[in-house]
């Protein structure tokens, strides 16, 4: 039994880098490129900046380790003040889960010329390294589903025609809903783990041909 609490509690403390960075990166880059694009909303609320105090909900960092299932501070955009609503709030969406697979691809290169070198790594350092790379790919994985409020259904709902696009949005009522089915039955993972393999599968190749 107390190995078992030793193992989840090592698990626990080299994860939290992995969430917490995640969890920055992604924000920050909703607001930096929303305020890119003409909305000045993020820099009001104080989120471009790379702090994690300014990011982190302390209640969806605890719900995260503890279901799985957590979230951050959403970053608060008006669509209104961009120059052309529907294309830049997709960009923003797209924003934070490509910042993700960019900080996992260096995060991996990091590690790669490291190994190069025969530097001395302790197995935590290992540990902690992989899971930034694993939860940044699952970070970005999860928010591209297209169930709202996550980004993905920010870019179908954009790409949608106005009318599909209203009745759509009418799913947001029933997103913890959706998310909960999502959770307790295996649908999650055969999403997760296929995508994870392929990206992380890519990751490796692309770094292979680079170095």
């Amino acid at each position: 039994m107390f190995d078992d609490f030793g193992g989840f509690l090592t698990g626990l403390i080299a994860g939290l880098p992995g969430i917490v960075i995640a969890m920055v990166i992604h924000e920050y880059s909703h607001a930096r490129v929303a305020y890119a694009l003409g909305d000045y909303t993020p820099r009001l609320q104080g989120r471009l900046t790379l702090n994690p105090a300014a990011h982190v909900d302390p209640i969806g960092l605890a719900m995260l380790f503890i279901v799985h299932f957590g979230w951050a501070k959403p970053v608060q955009i008006n669509p209104m003040n961009f120059s052309n609503p529907r294309r830049d709030d997709i960009l923003v969406s797209l924003a934070g889960p490509a910042s993700n697979l960019i900080t996992a691809f260096v995060a991996l290169i990091f590690l790669v010329l490291l190994a190069k070198f025969e530097l001395p790594l302790s197995e935590g350092f290992l540990l902690v390294f992989n899971l930034i790379i694993i939860y940044n790919i699952n970070f970005a994985i999860f928010n591209m589903l297209p169930i709202p409020p996550l980004d993905g259904s920010h870019i179908l709902r954009n790409l949608l025609p106005y009318e599909m696009a209203r009745a759509y949005e009418q799913l947001e009522r029933y997103s913890f809903i959706f998310l909960l089915i999502i959770l307790m039955t295996p649908v999650l993972s055969y999403v997760f783990v296929p995508l994870q393999r392929l990206i992380f599968g890519l990751f490796s190749s692309i770094v292979g041909i680079l170095l």
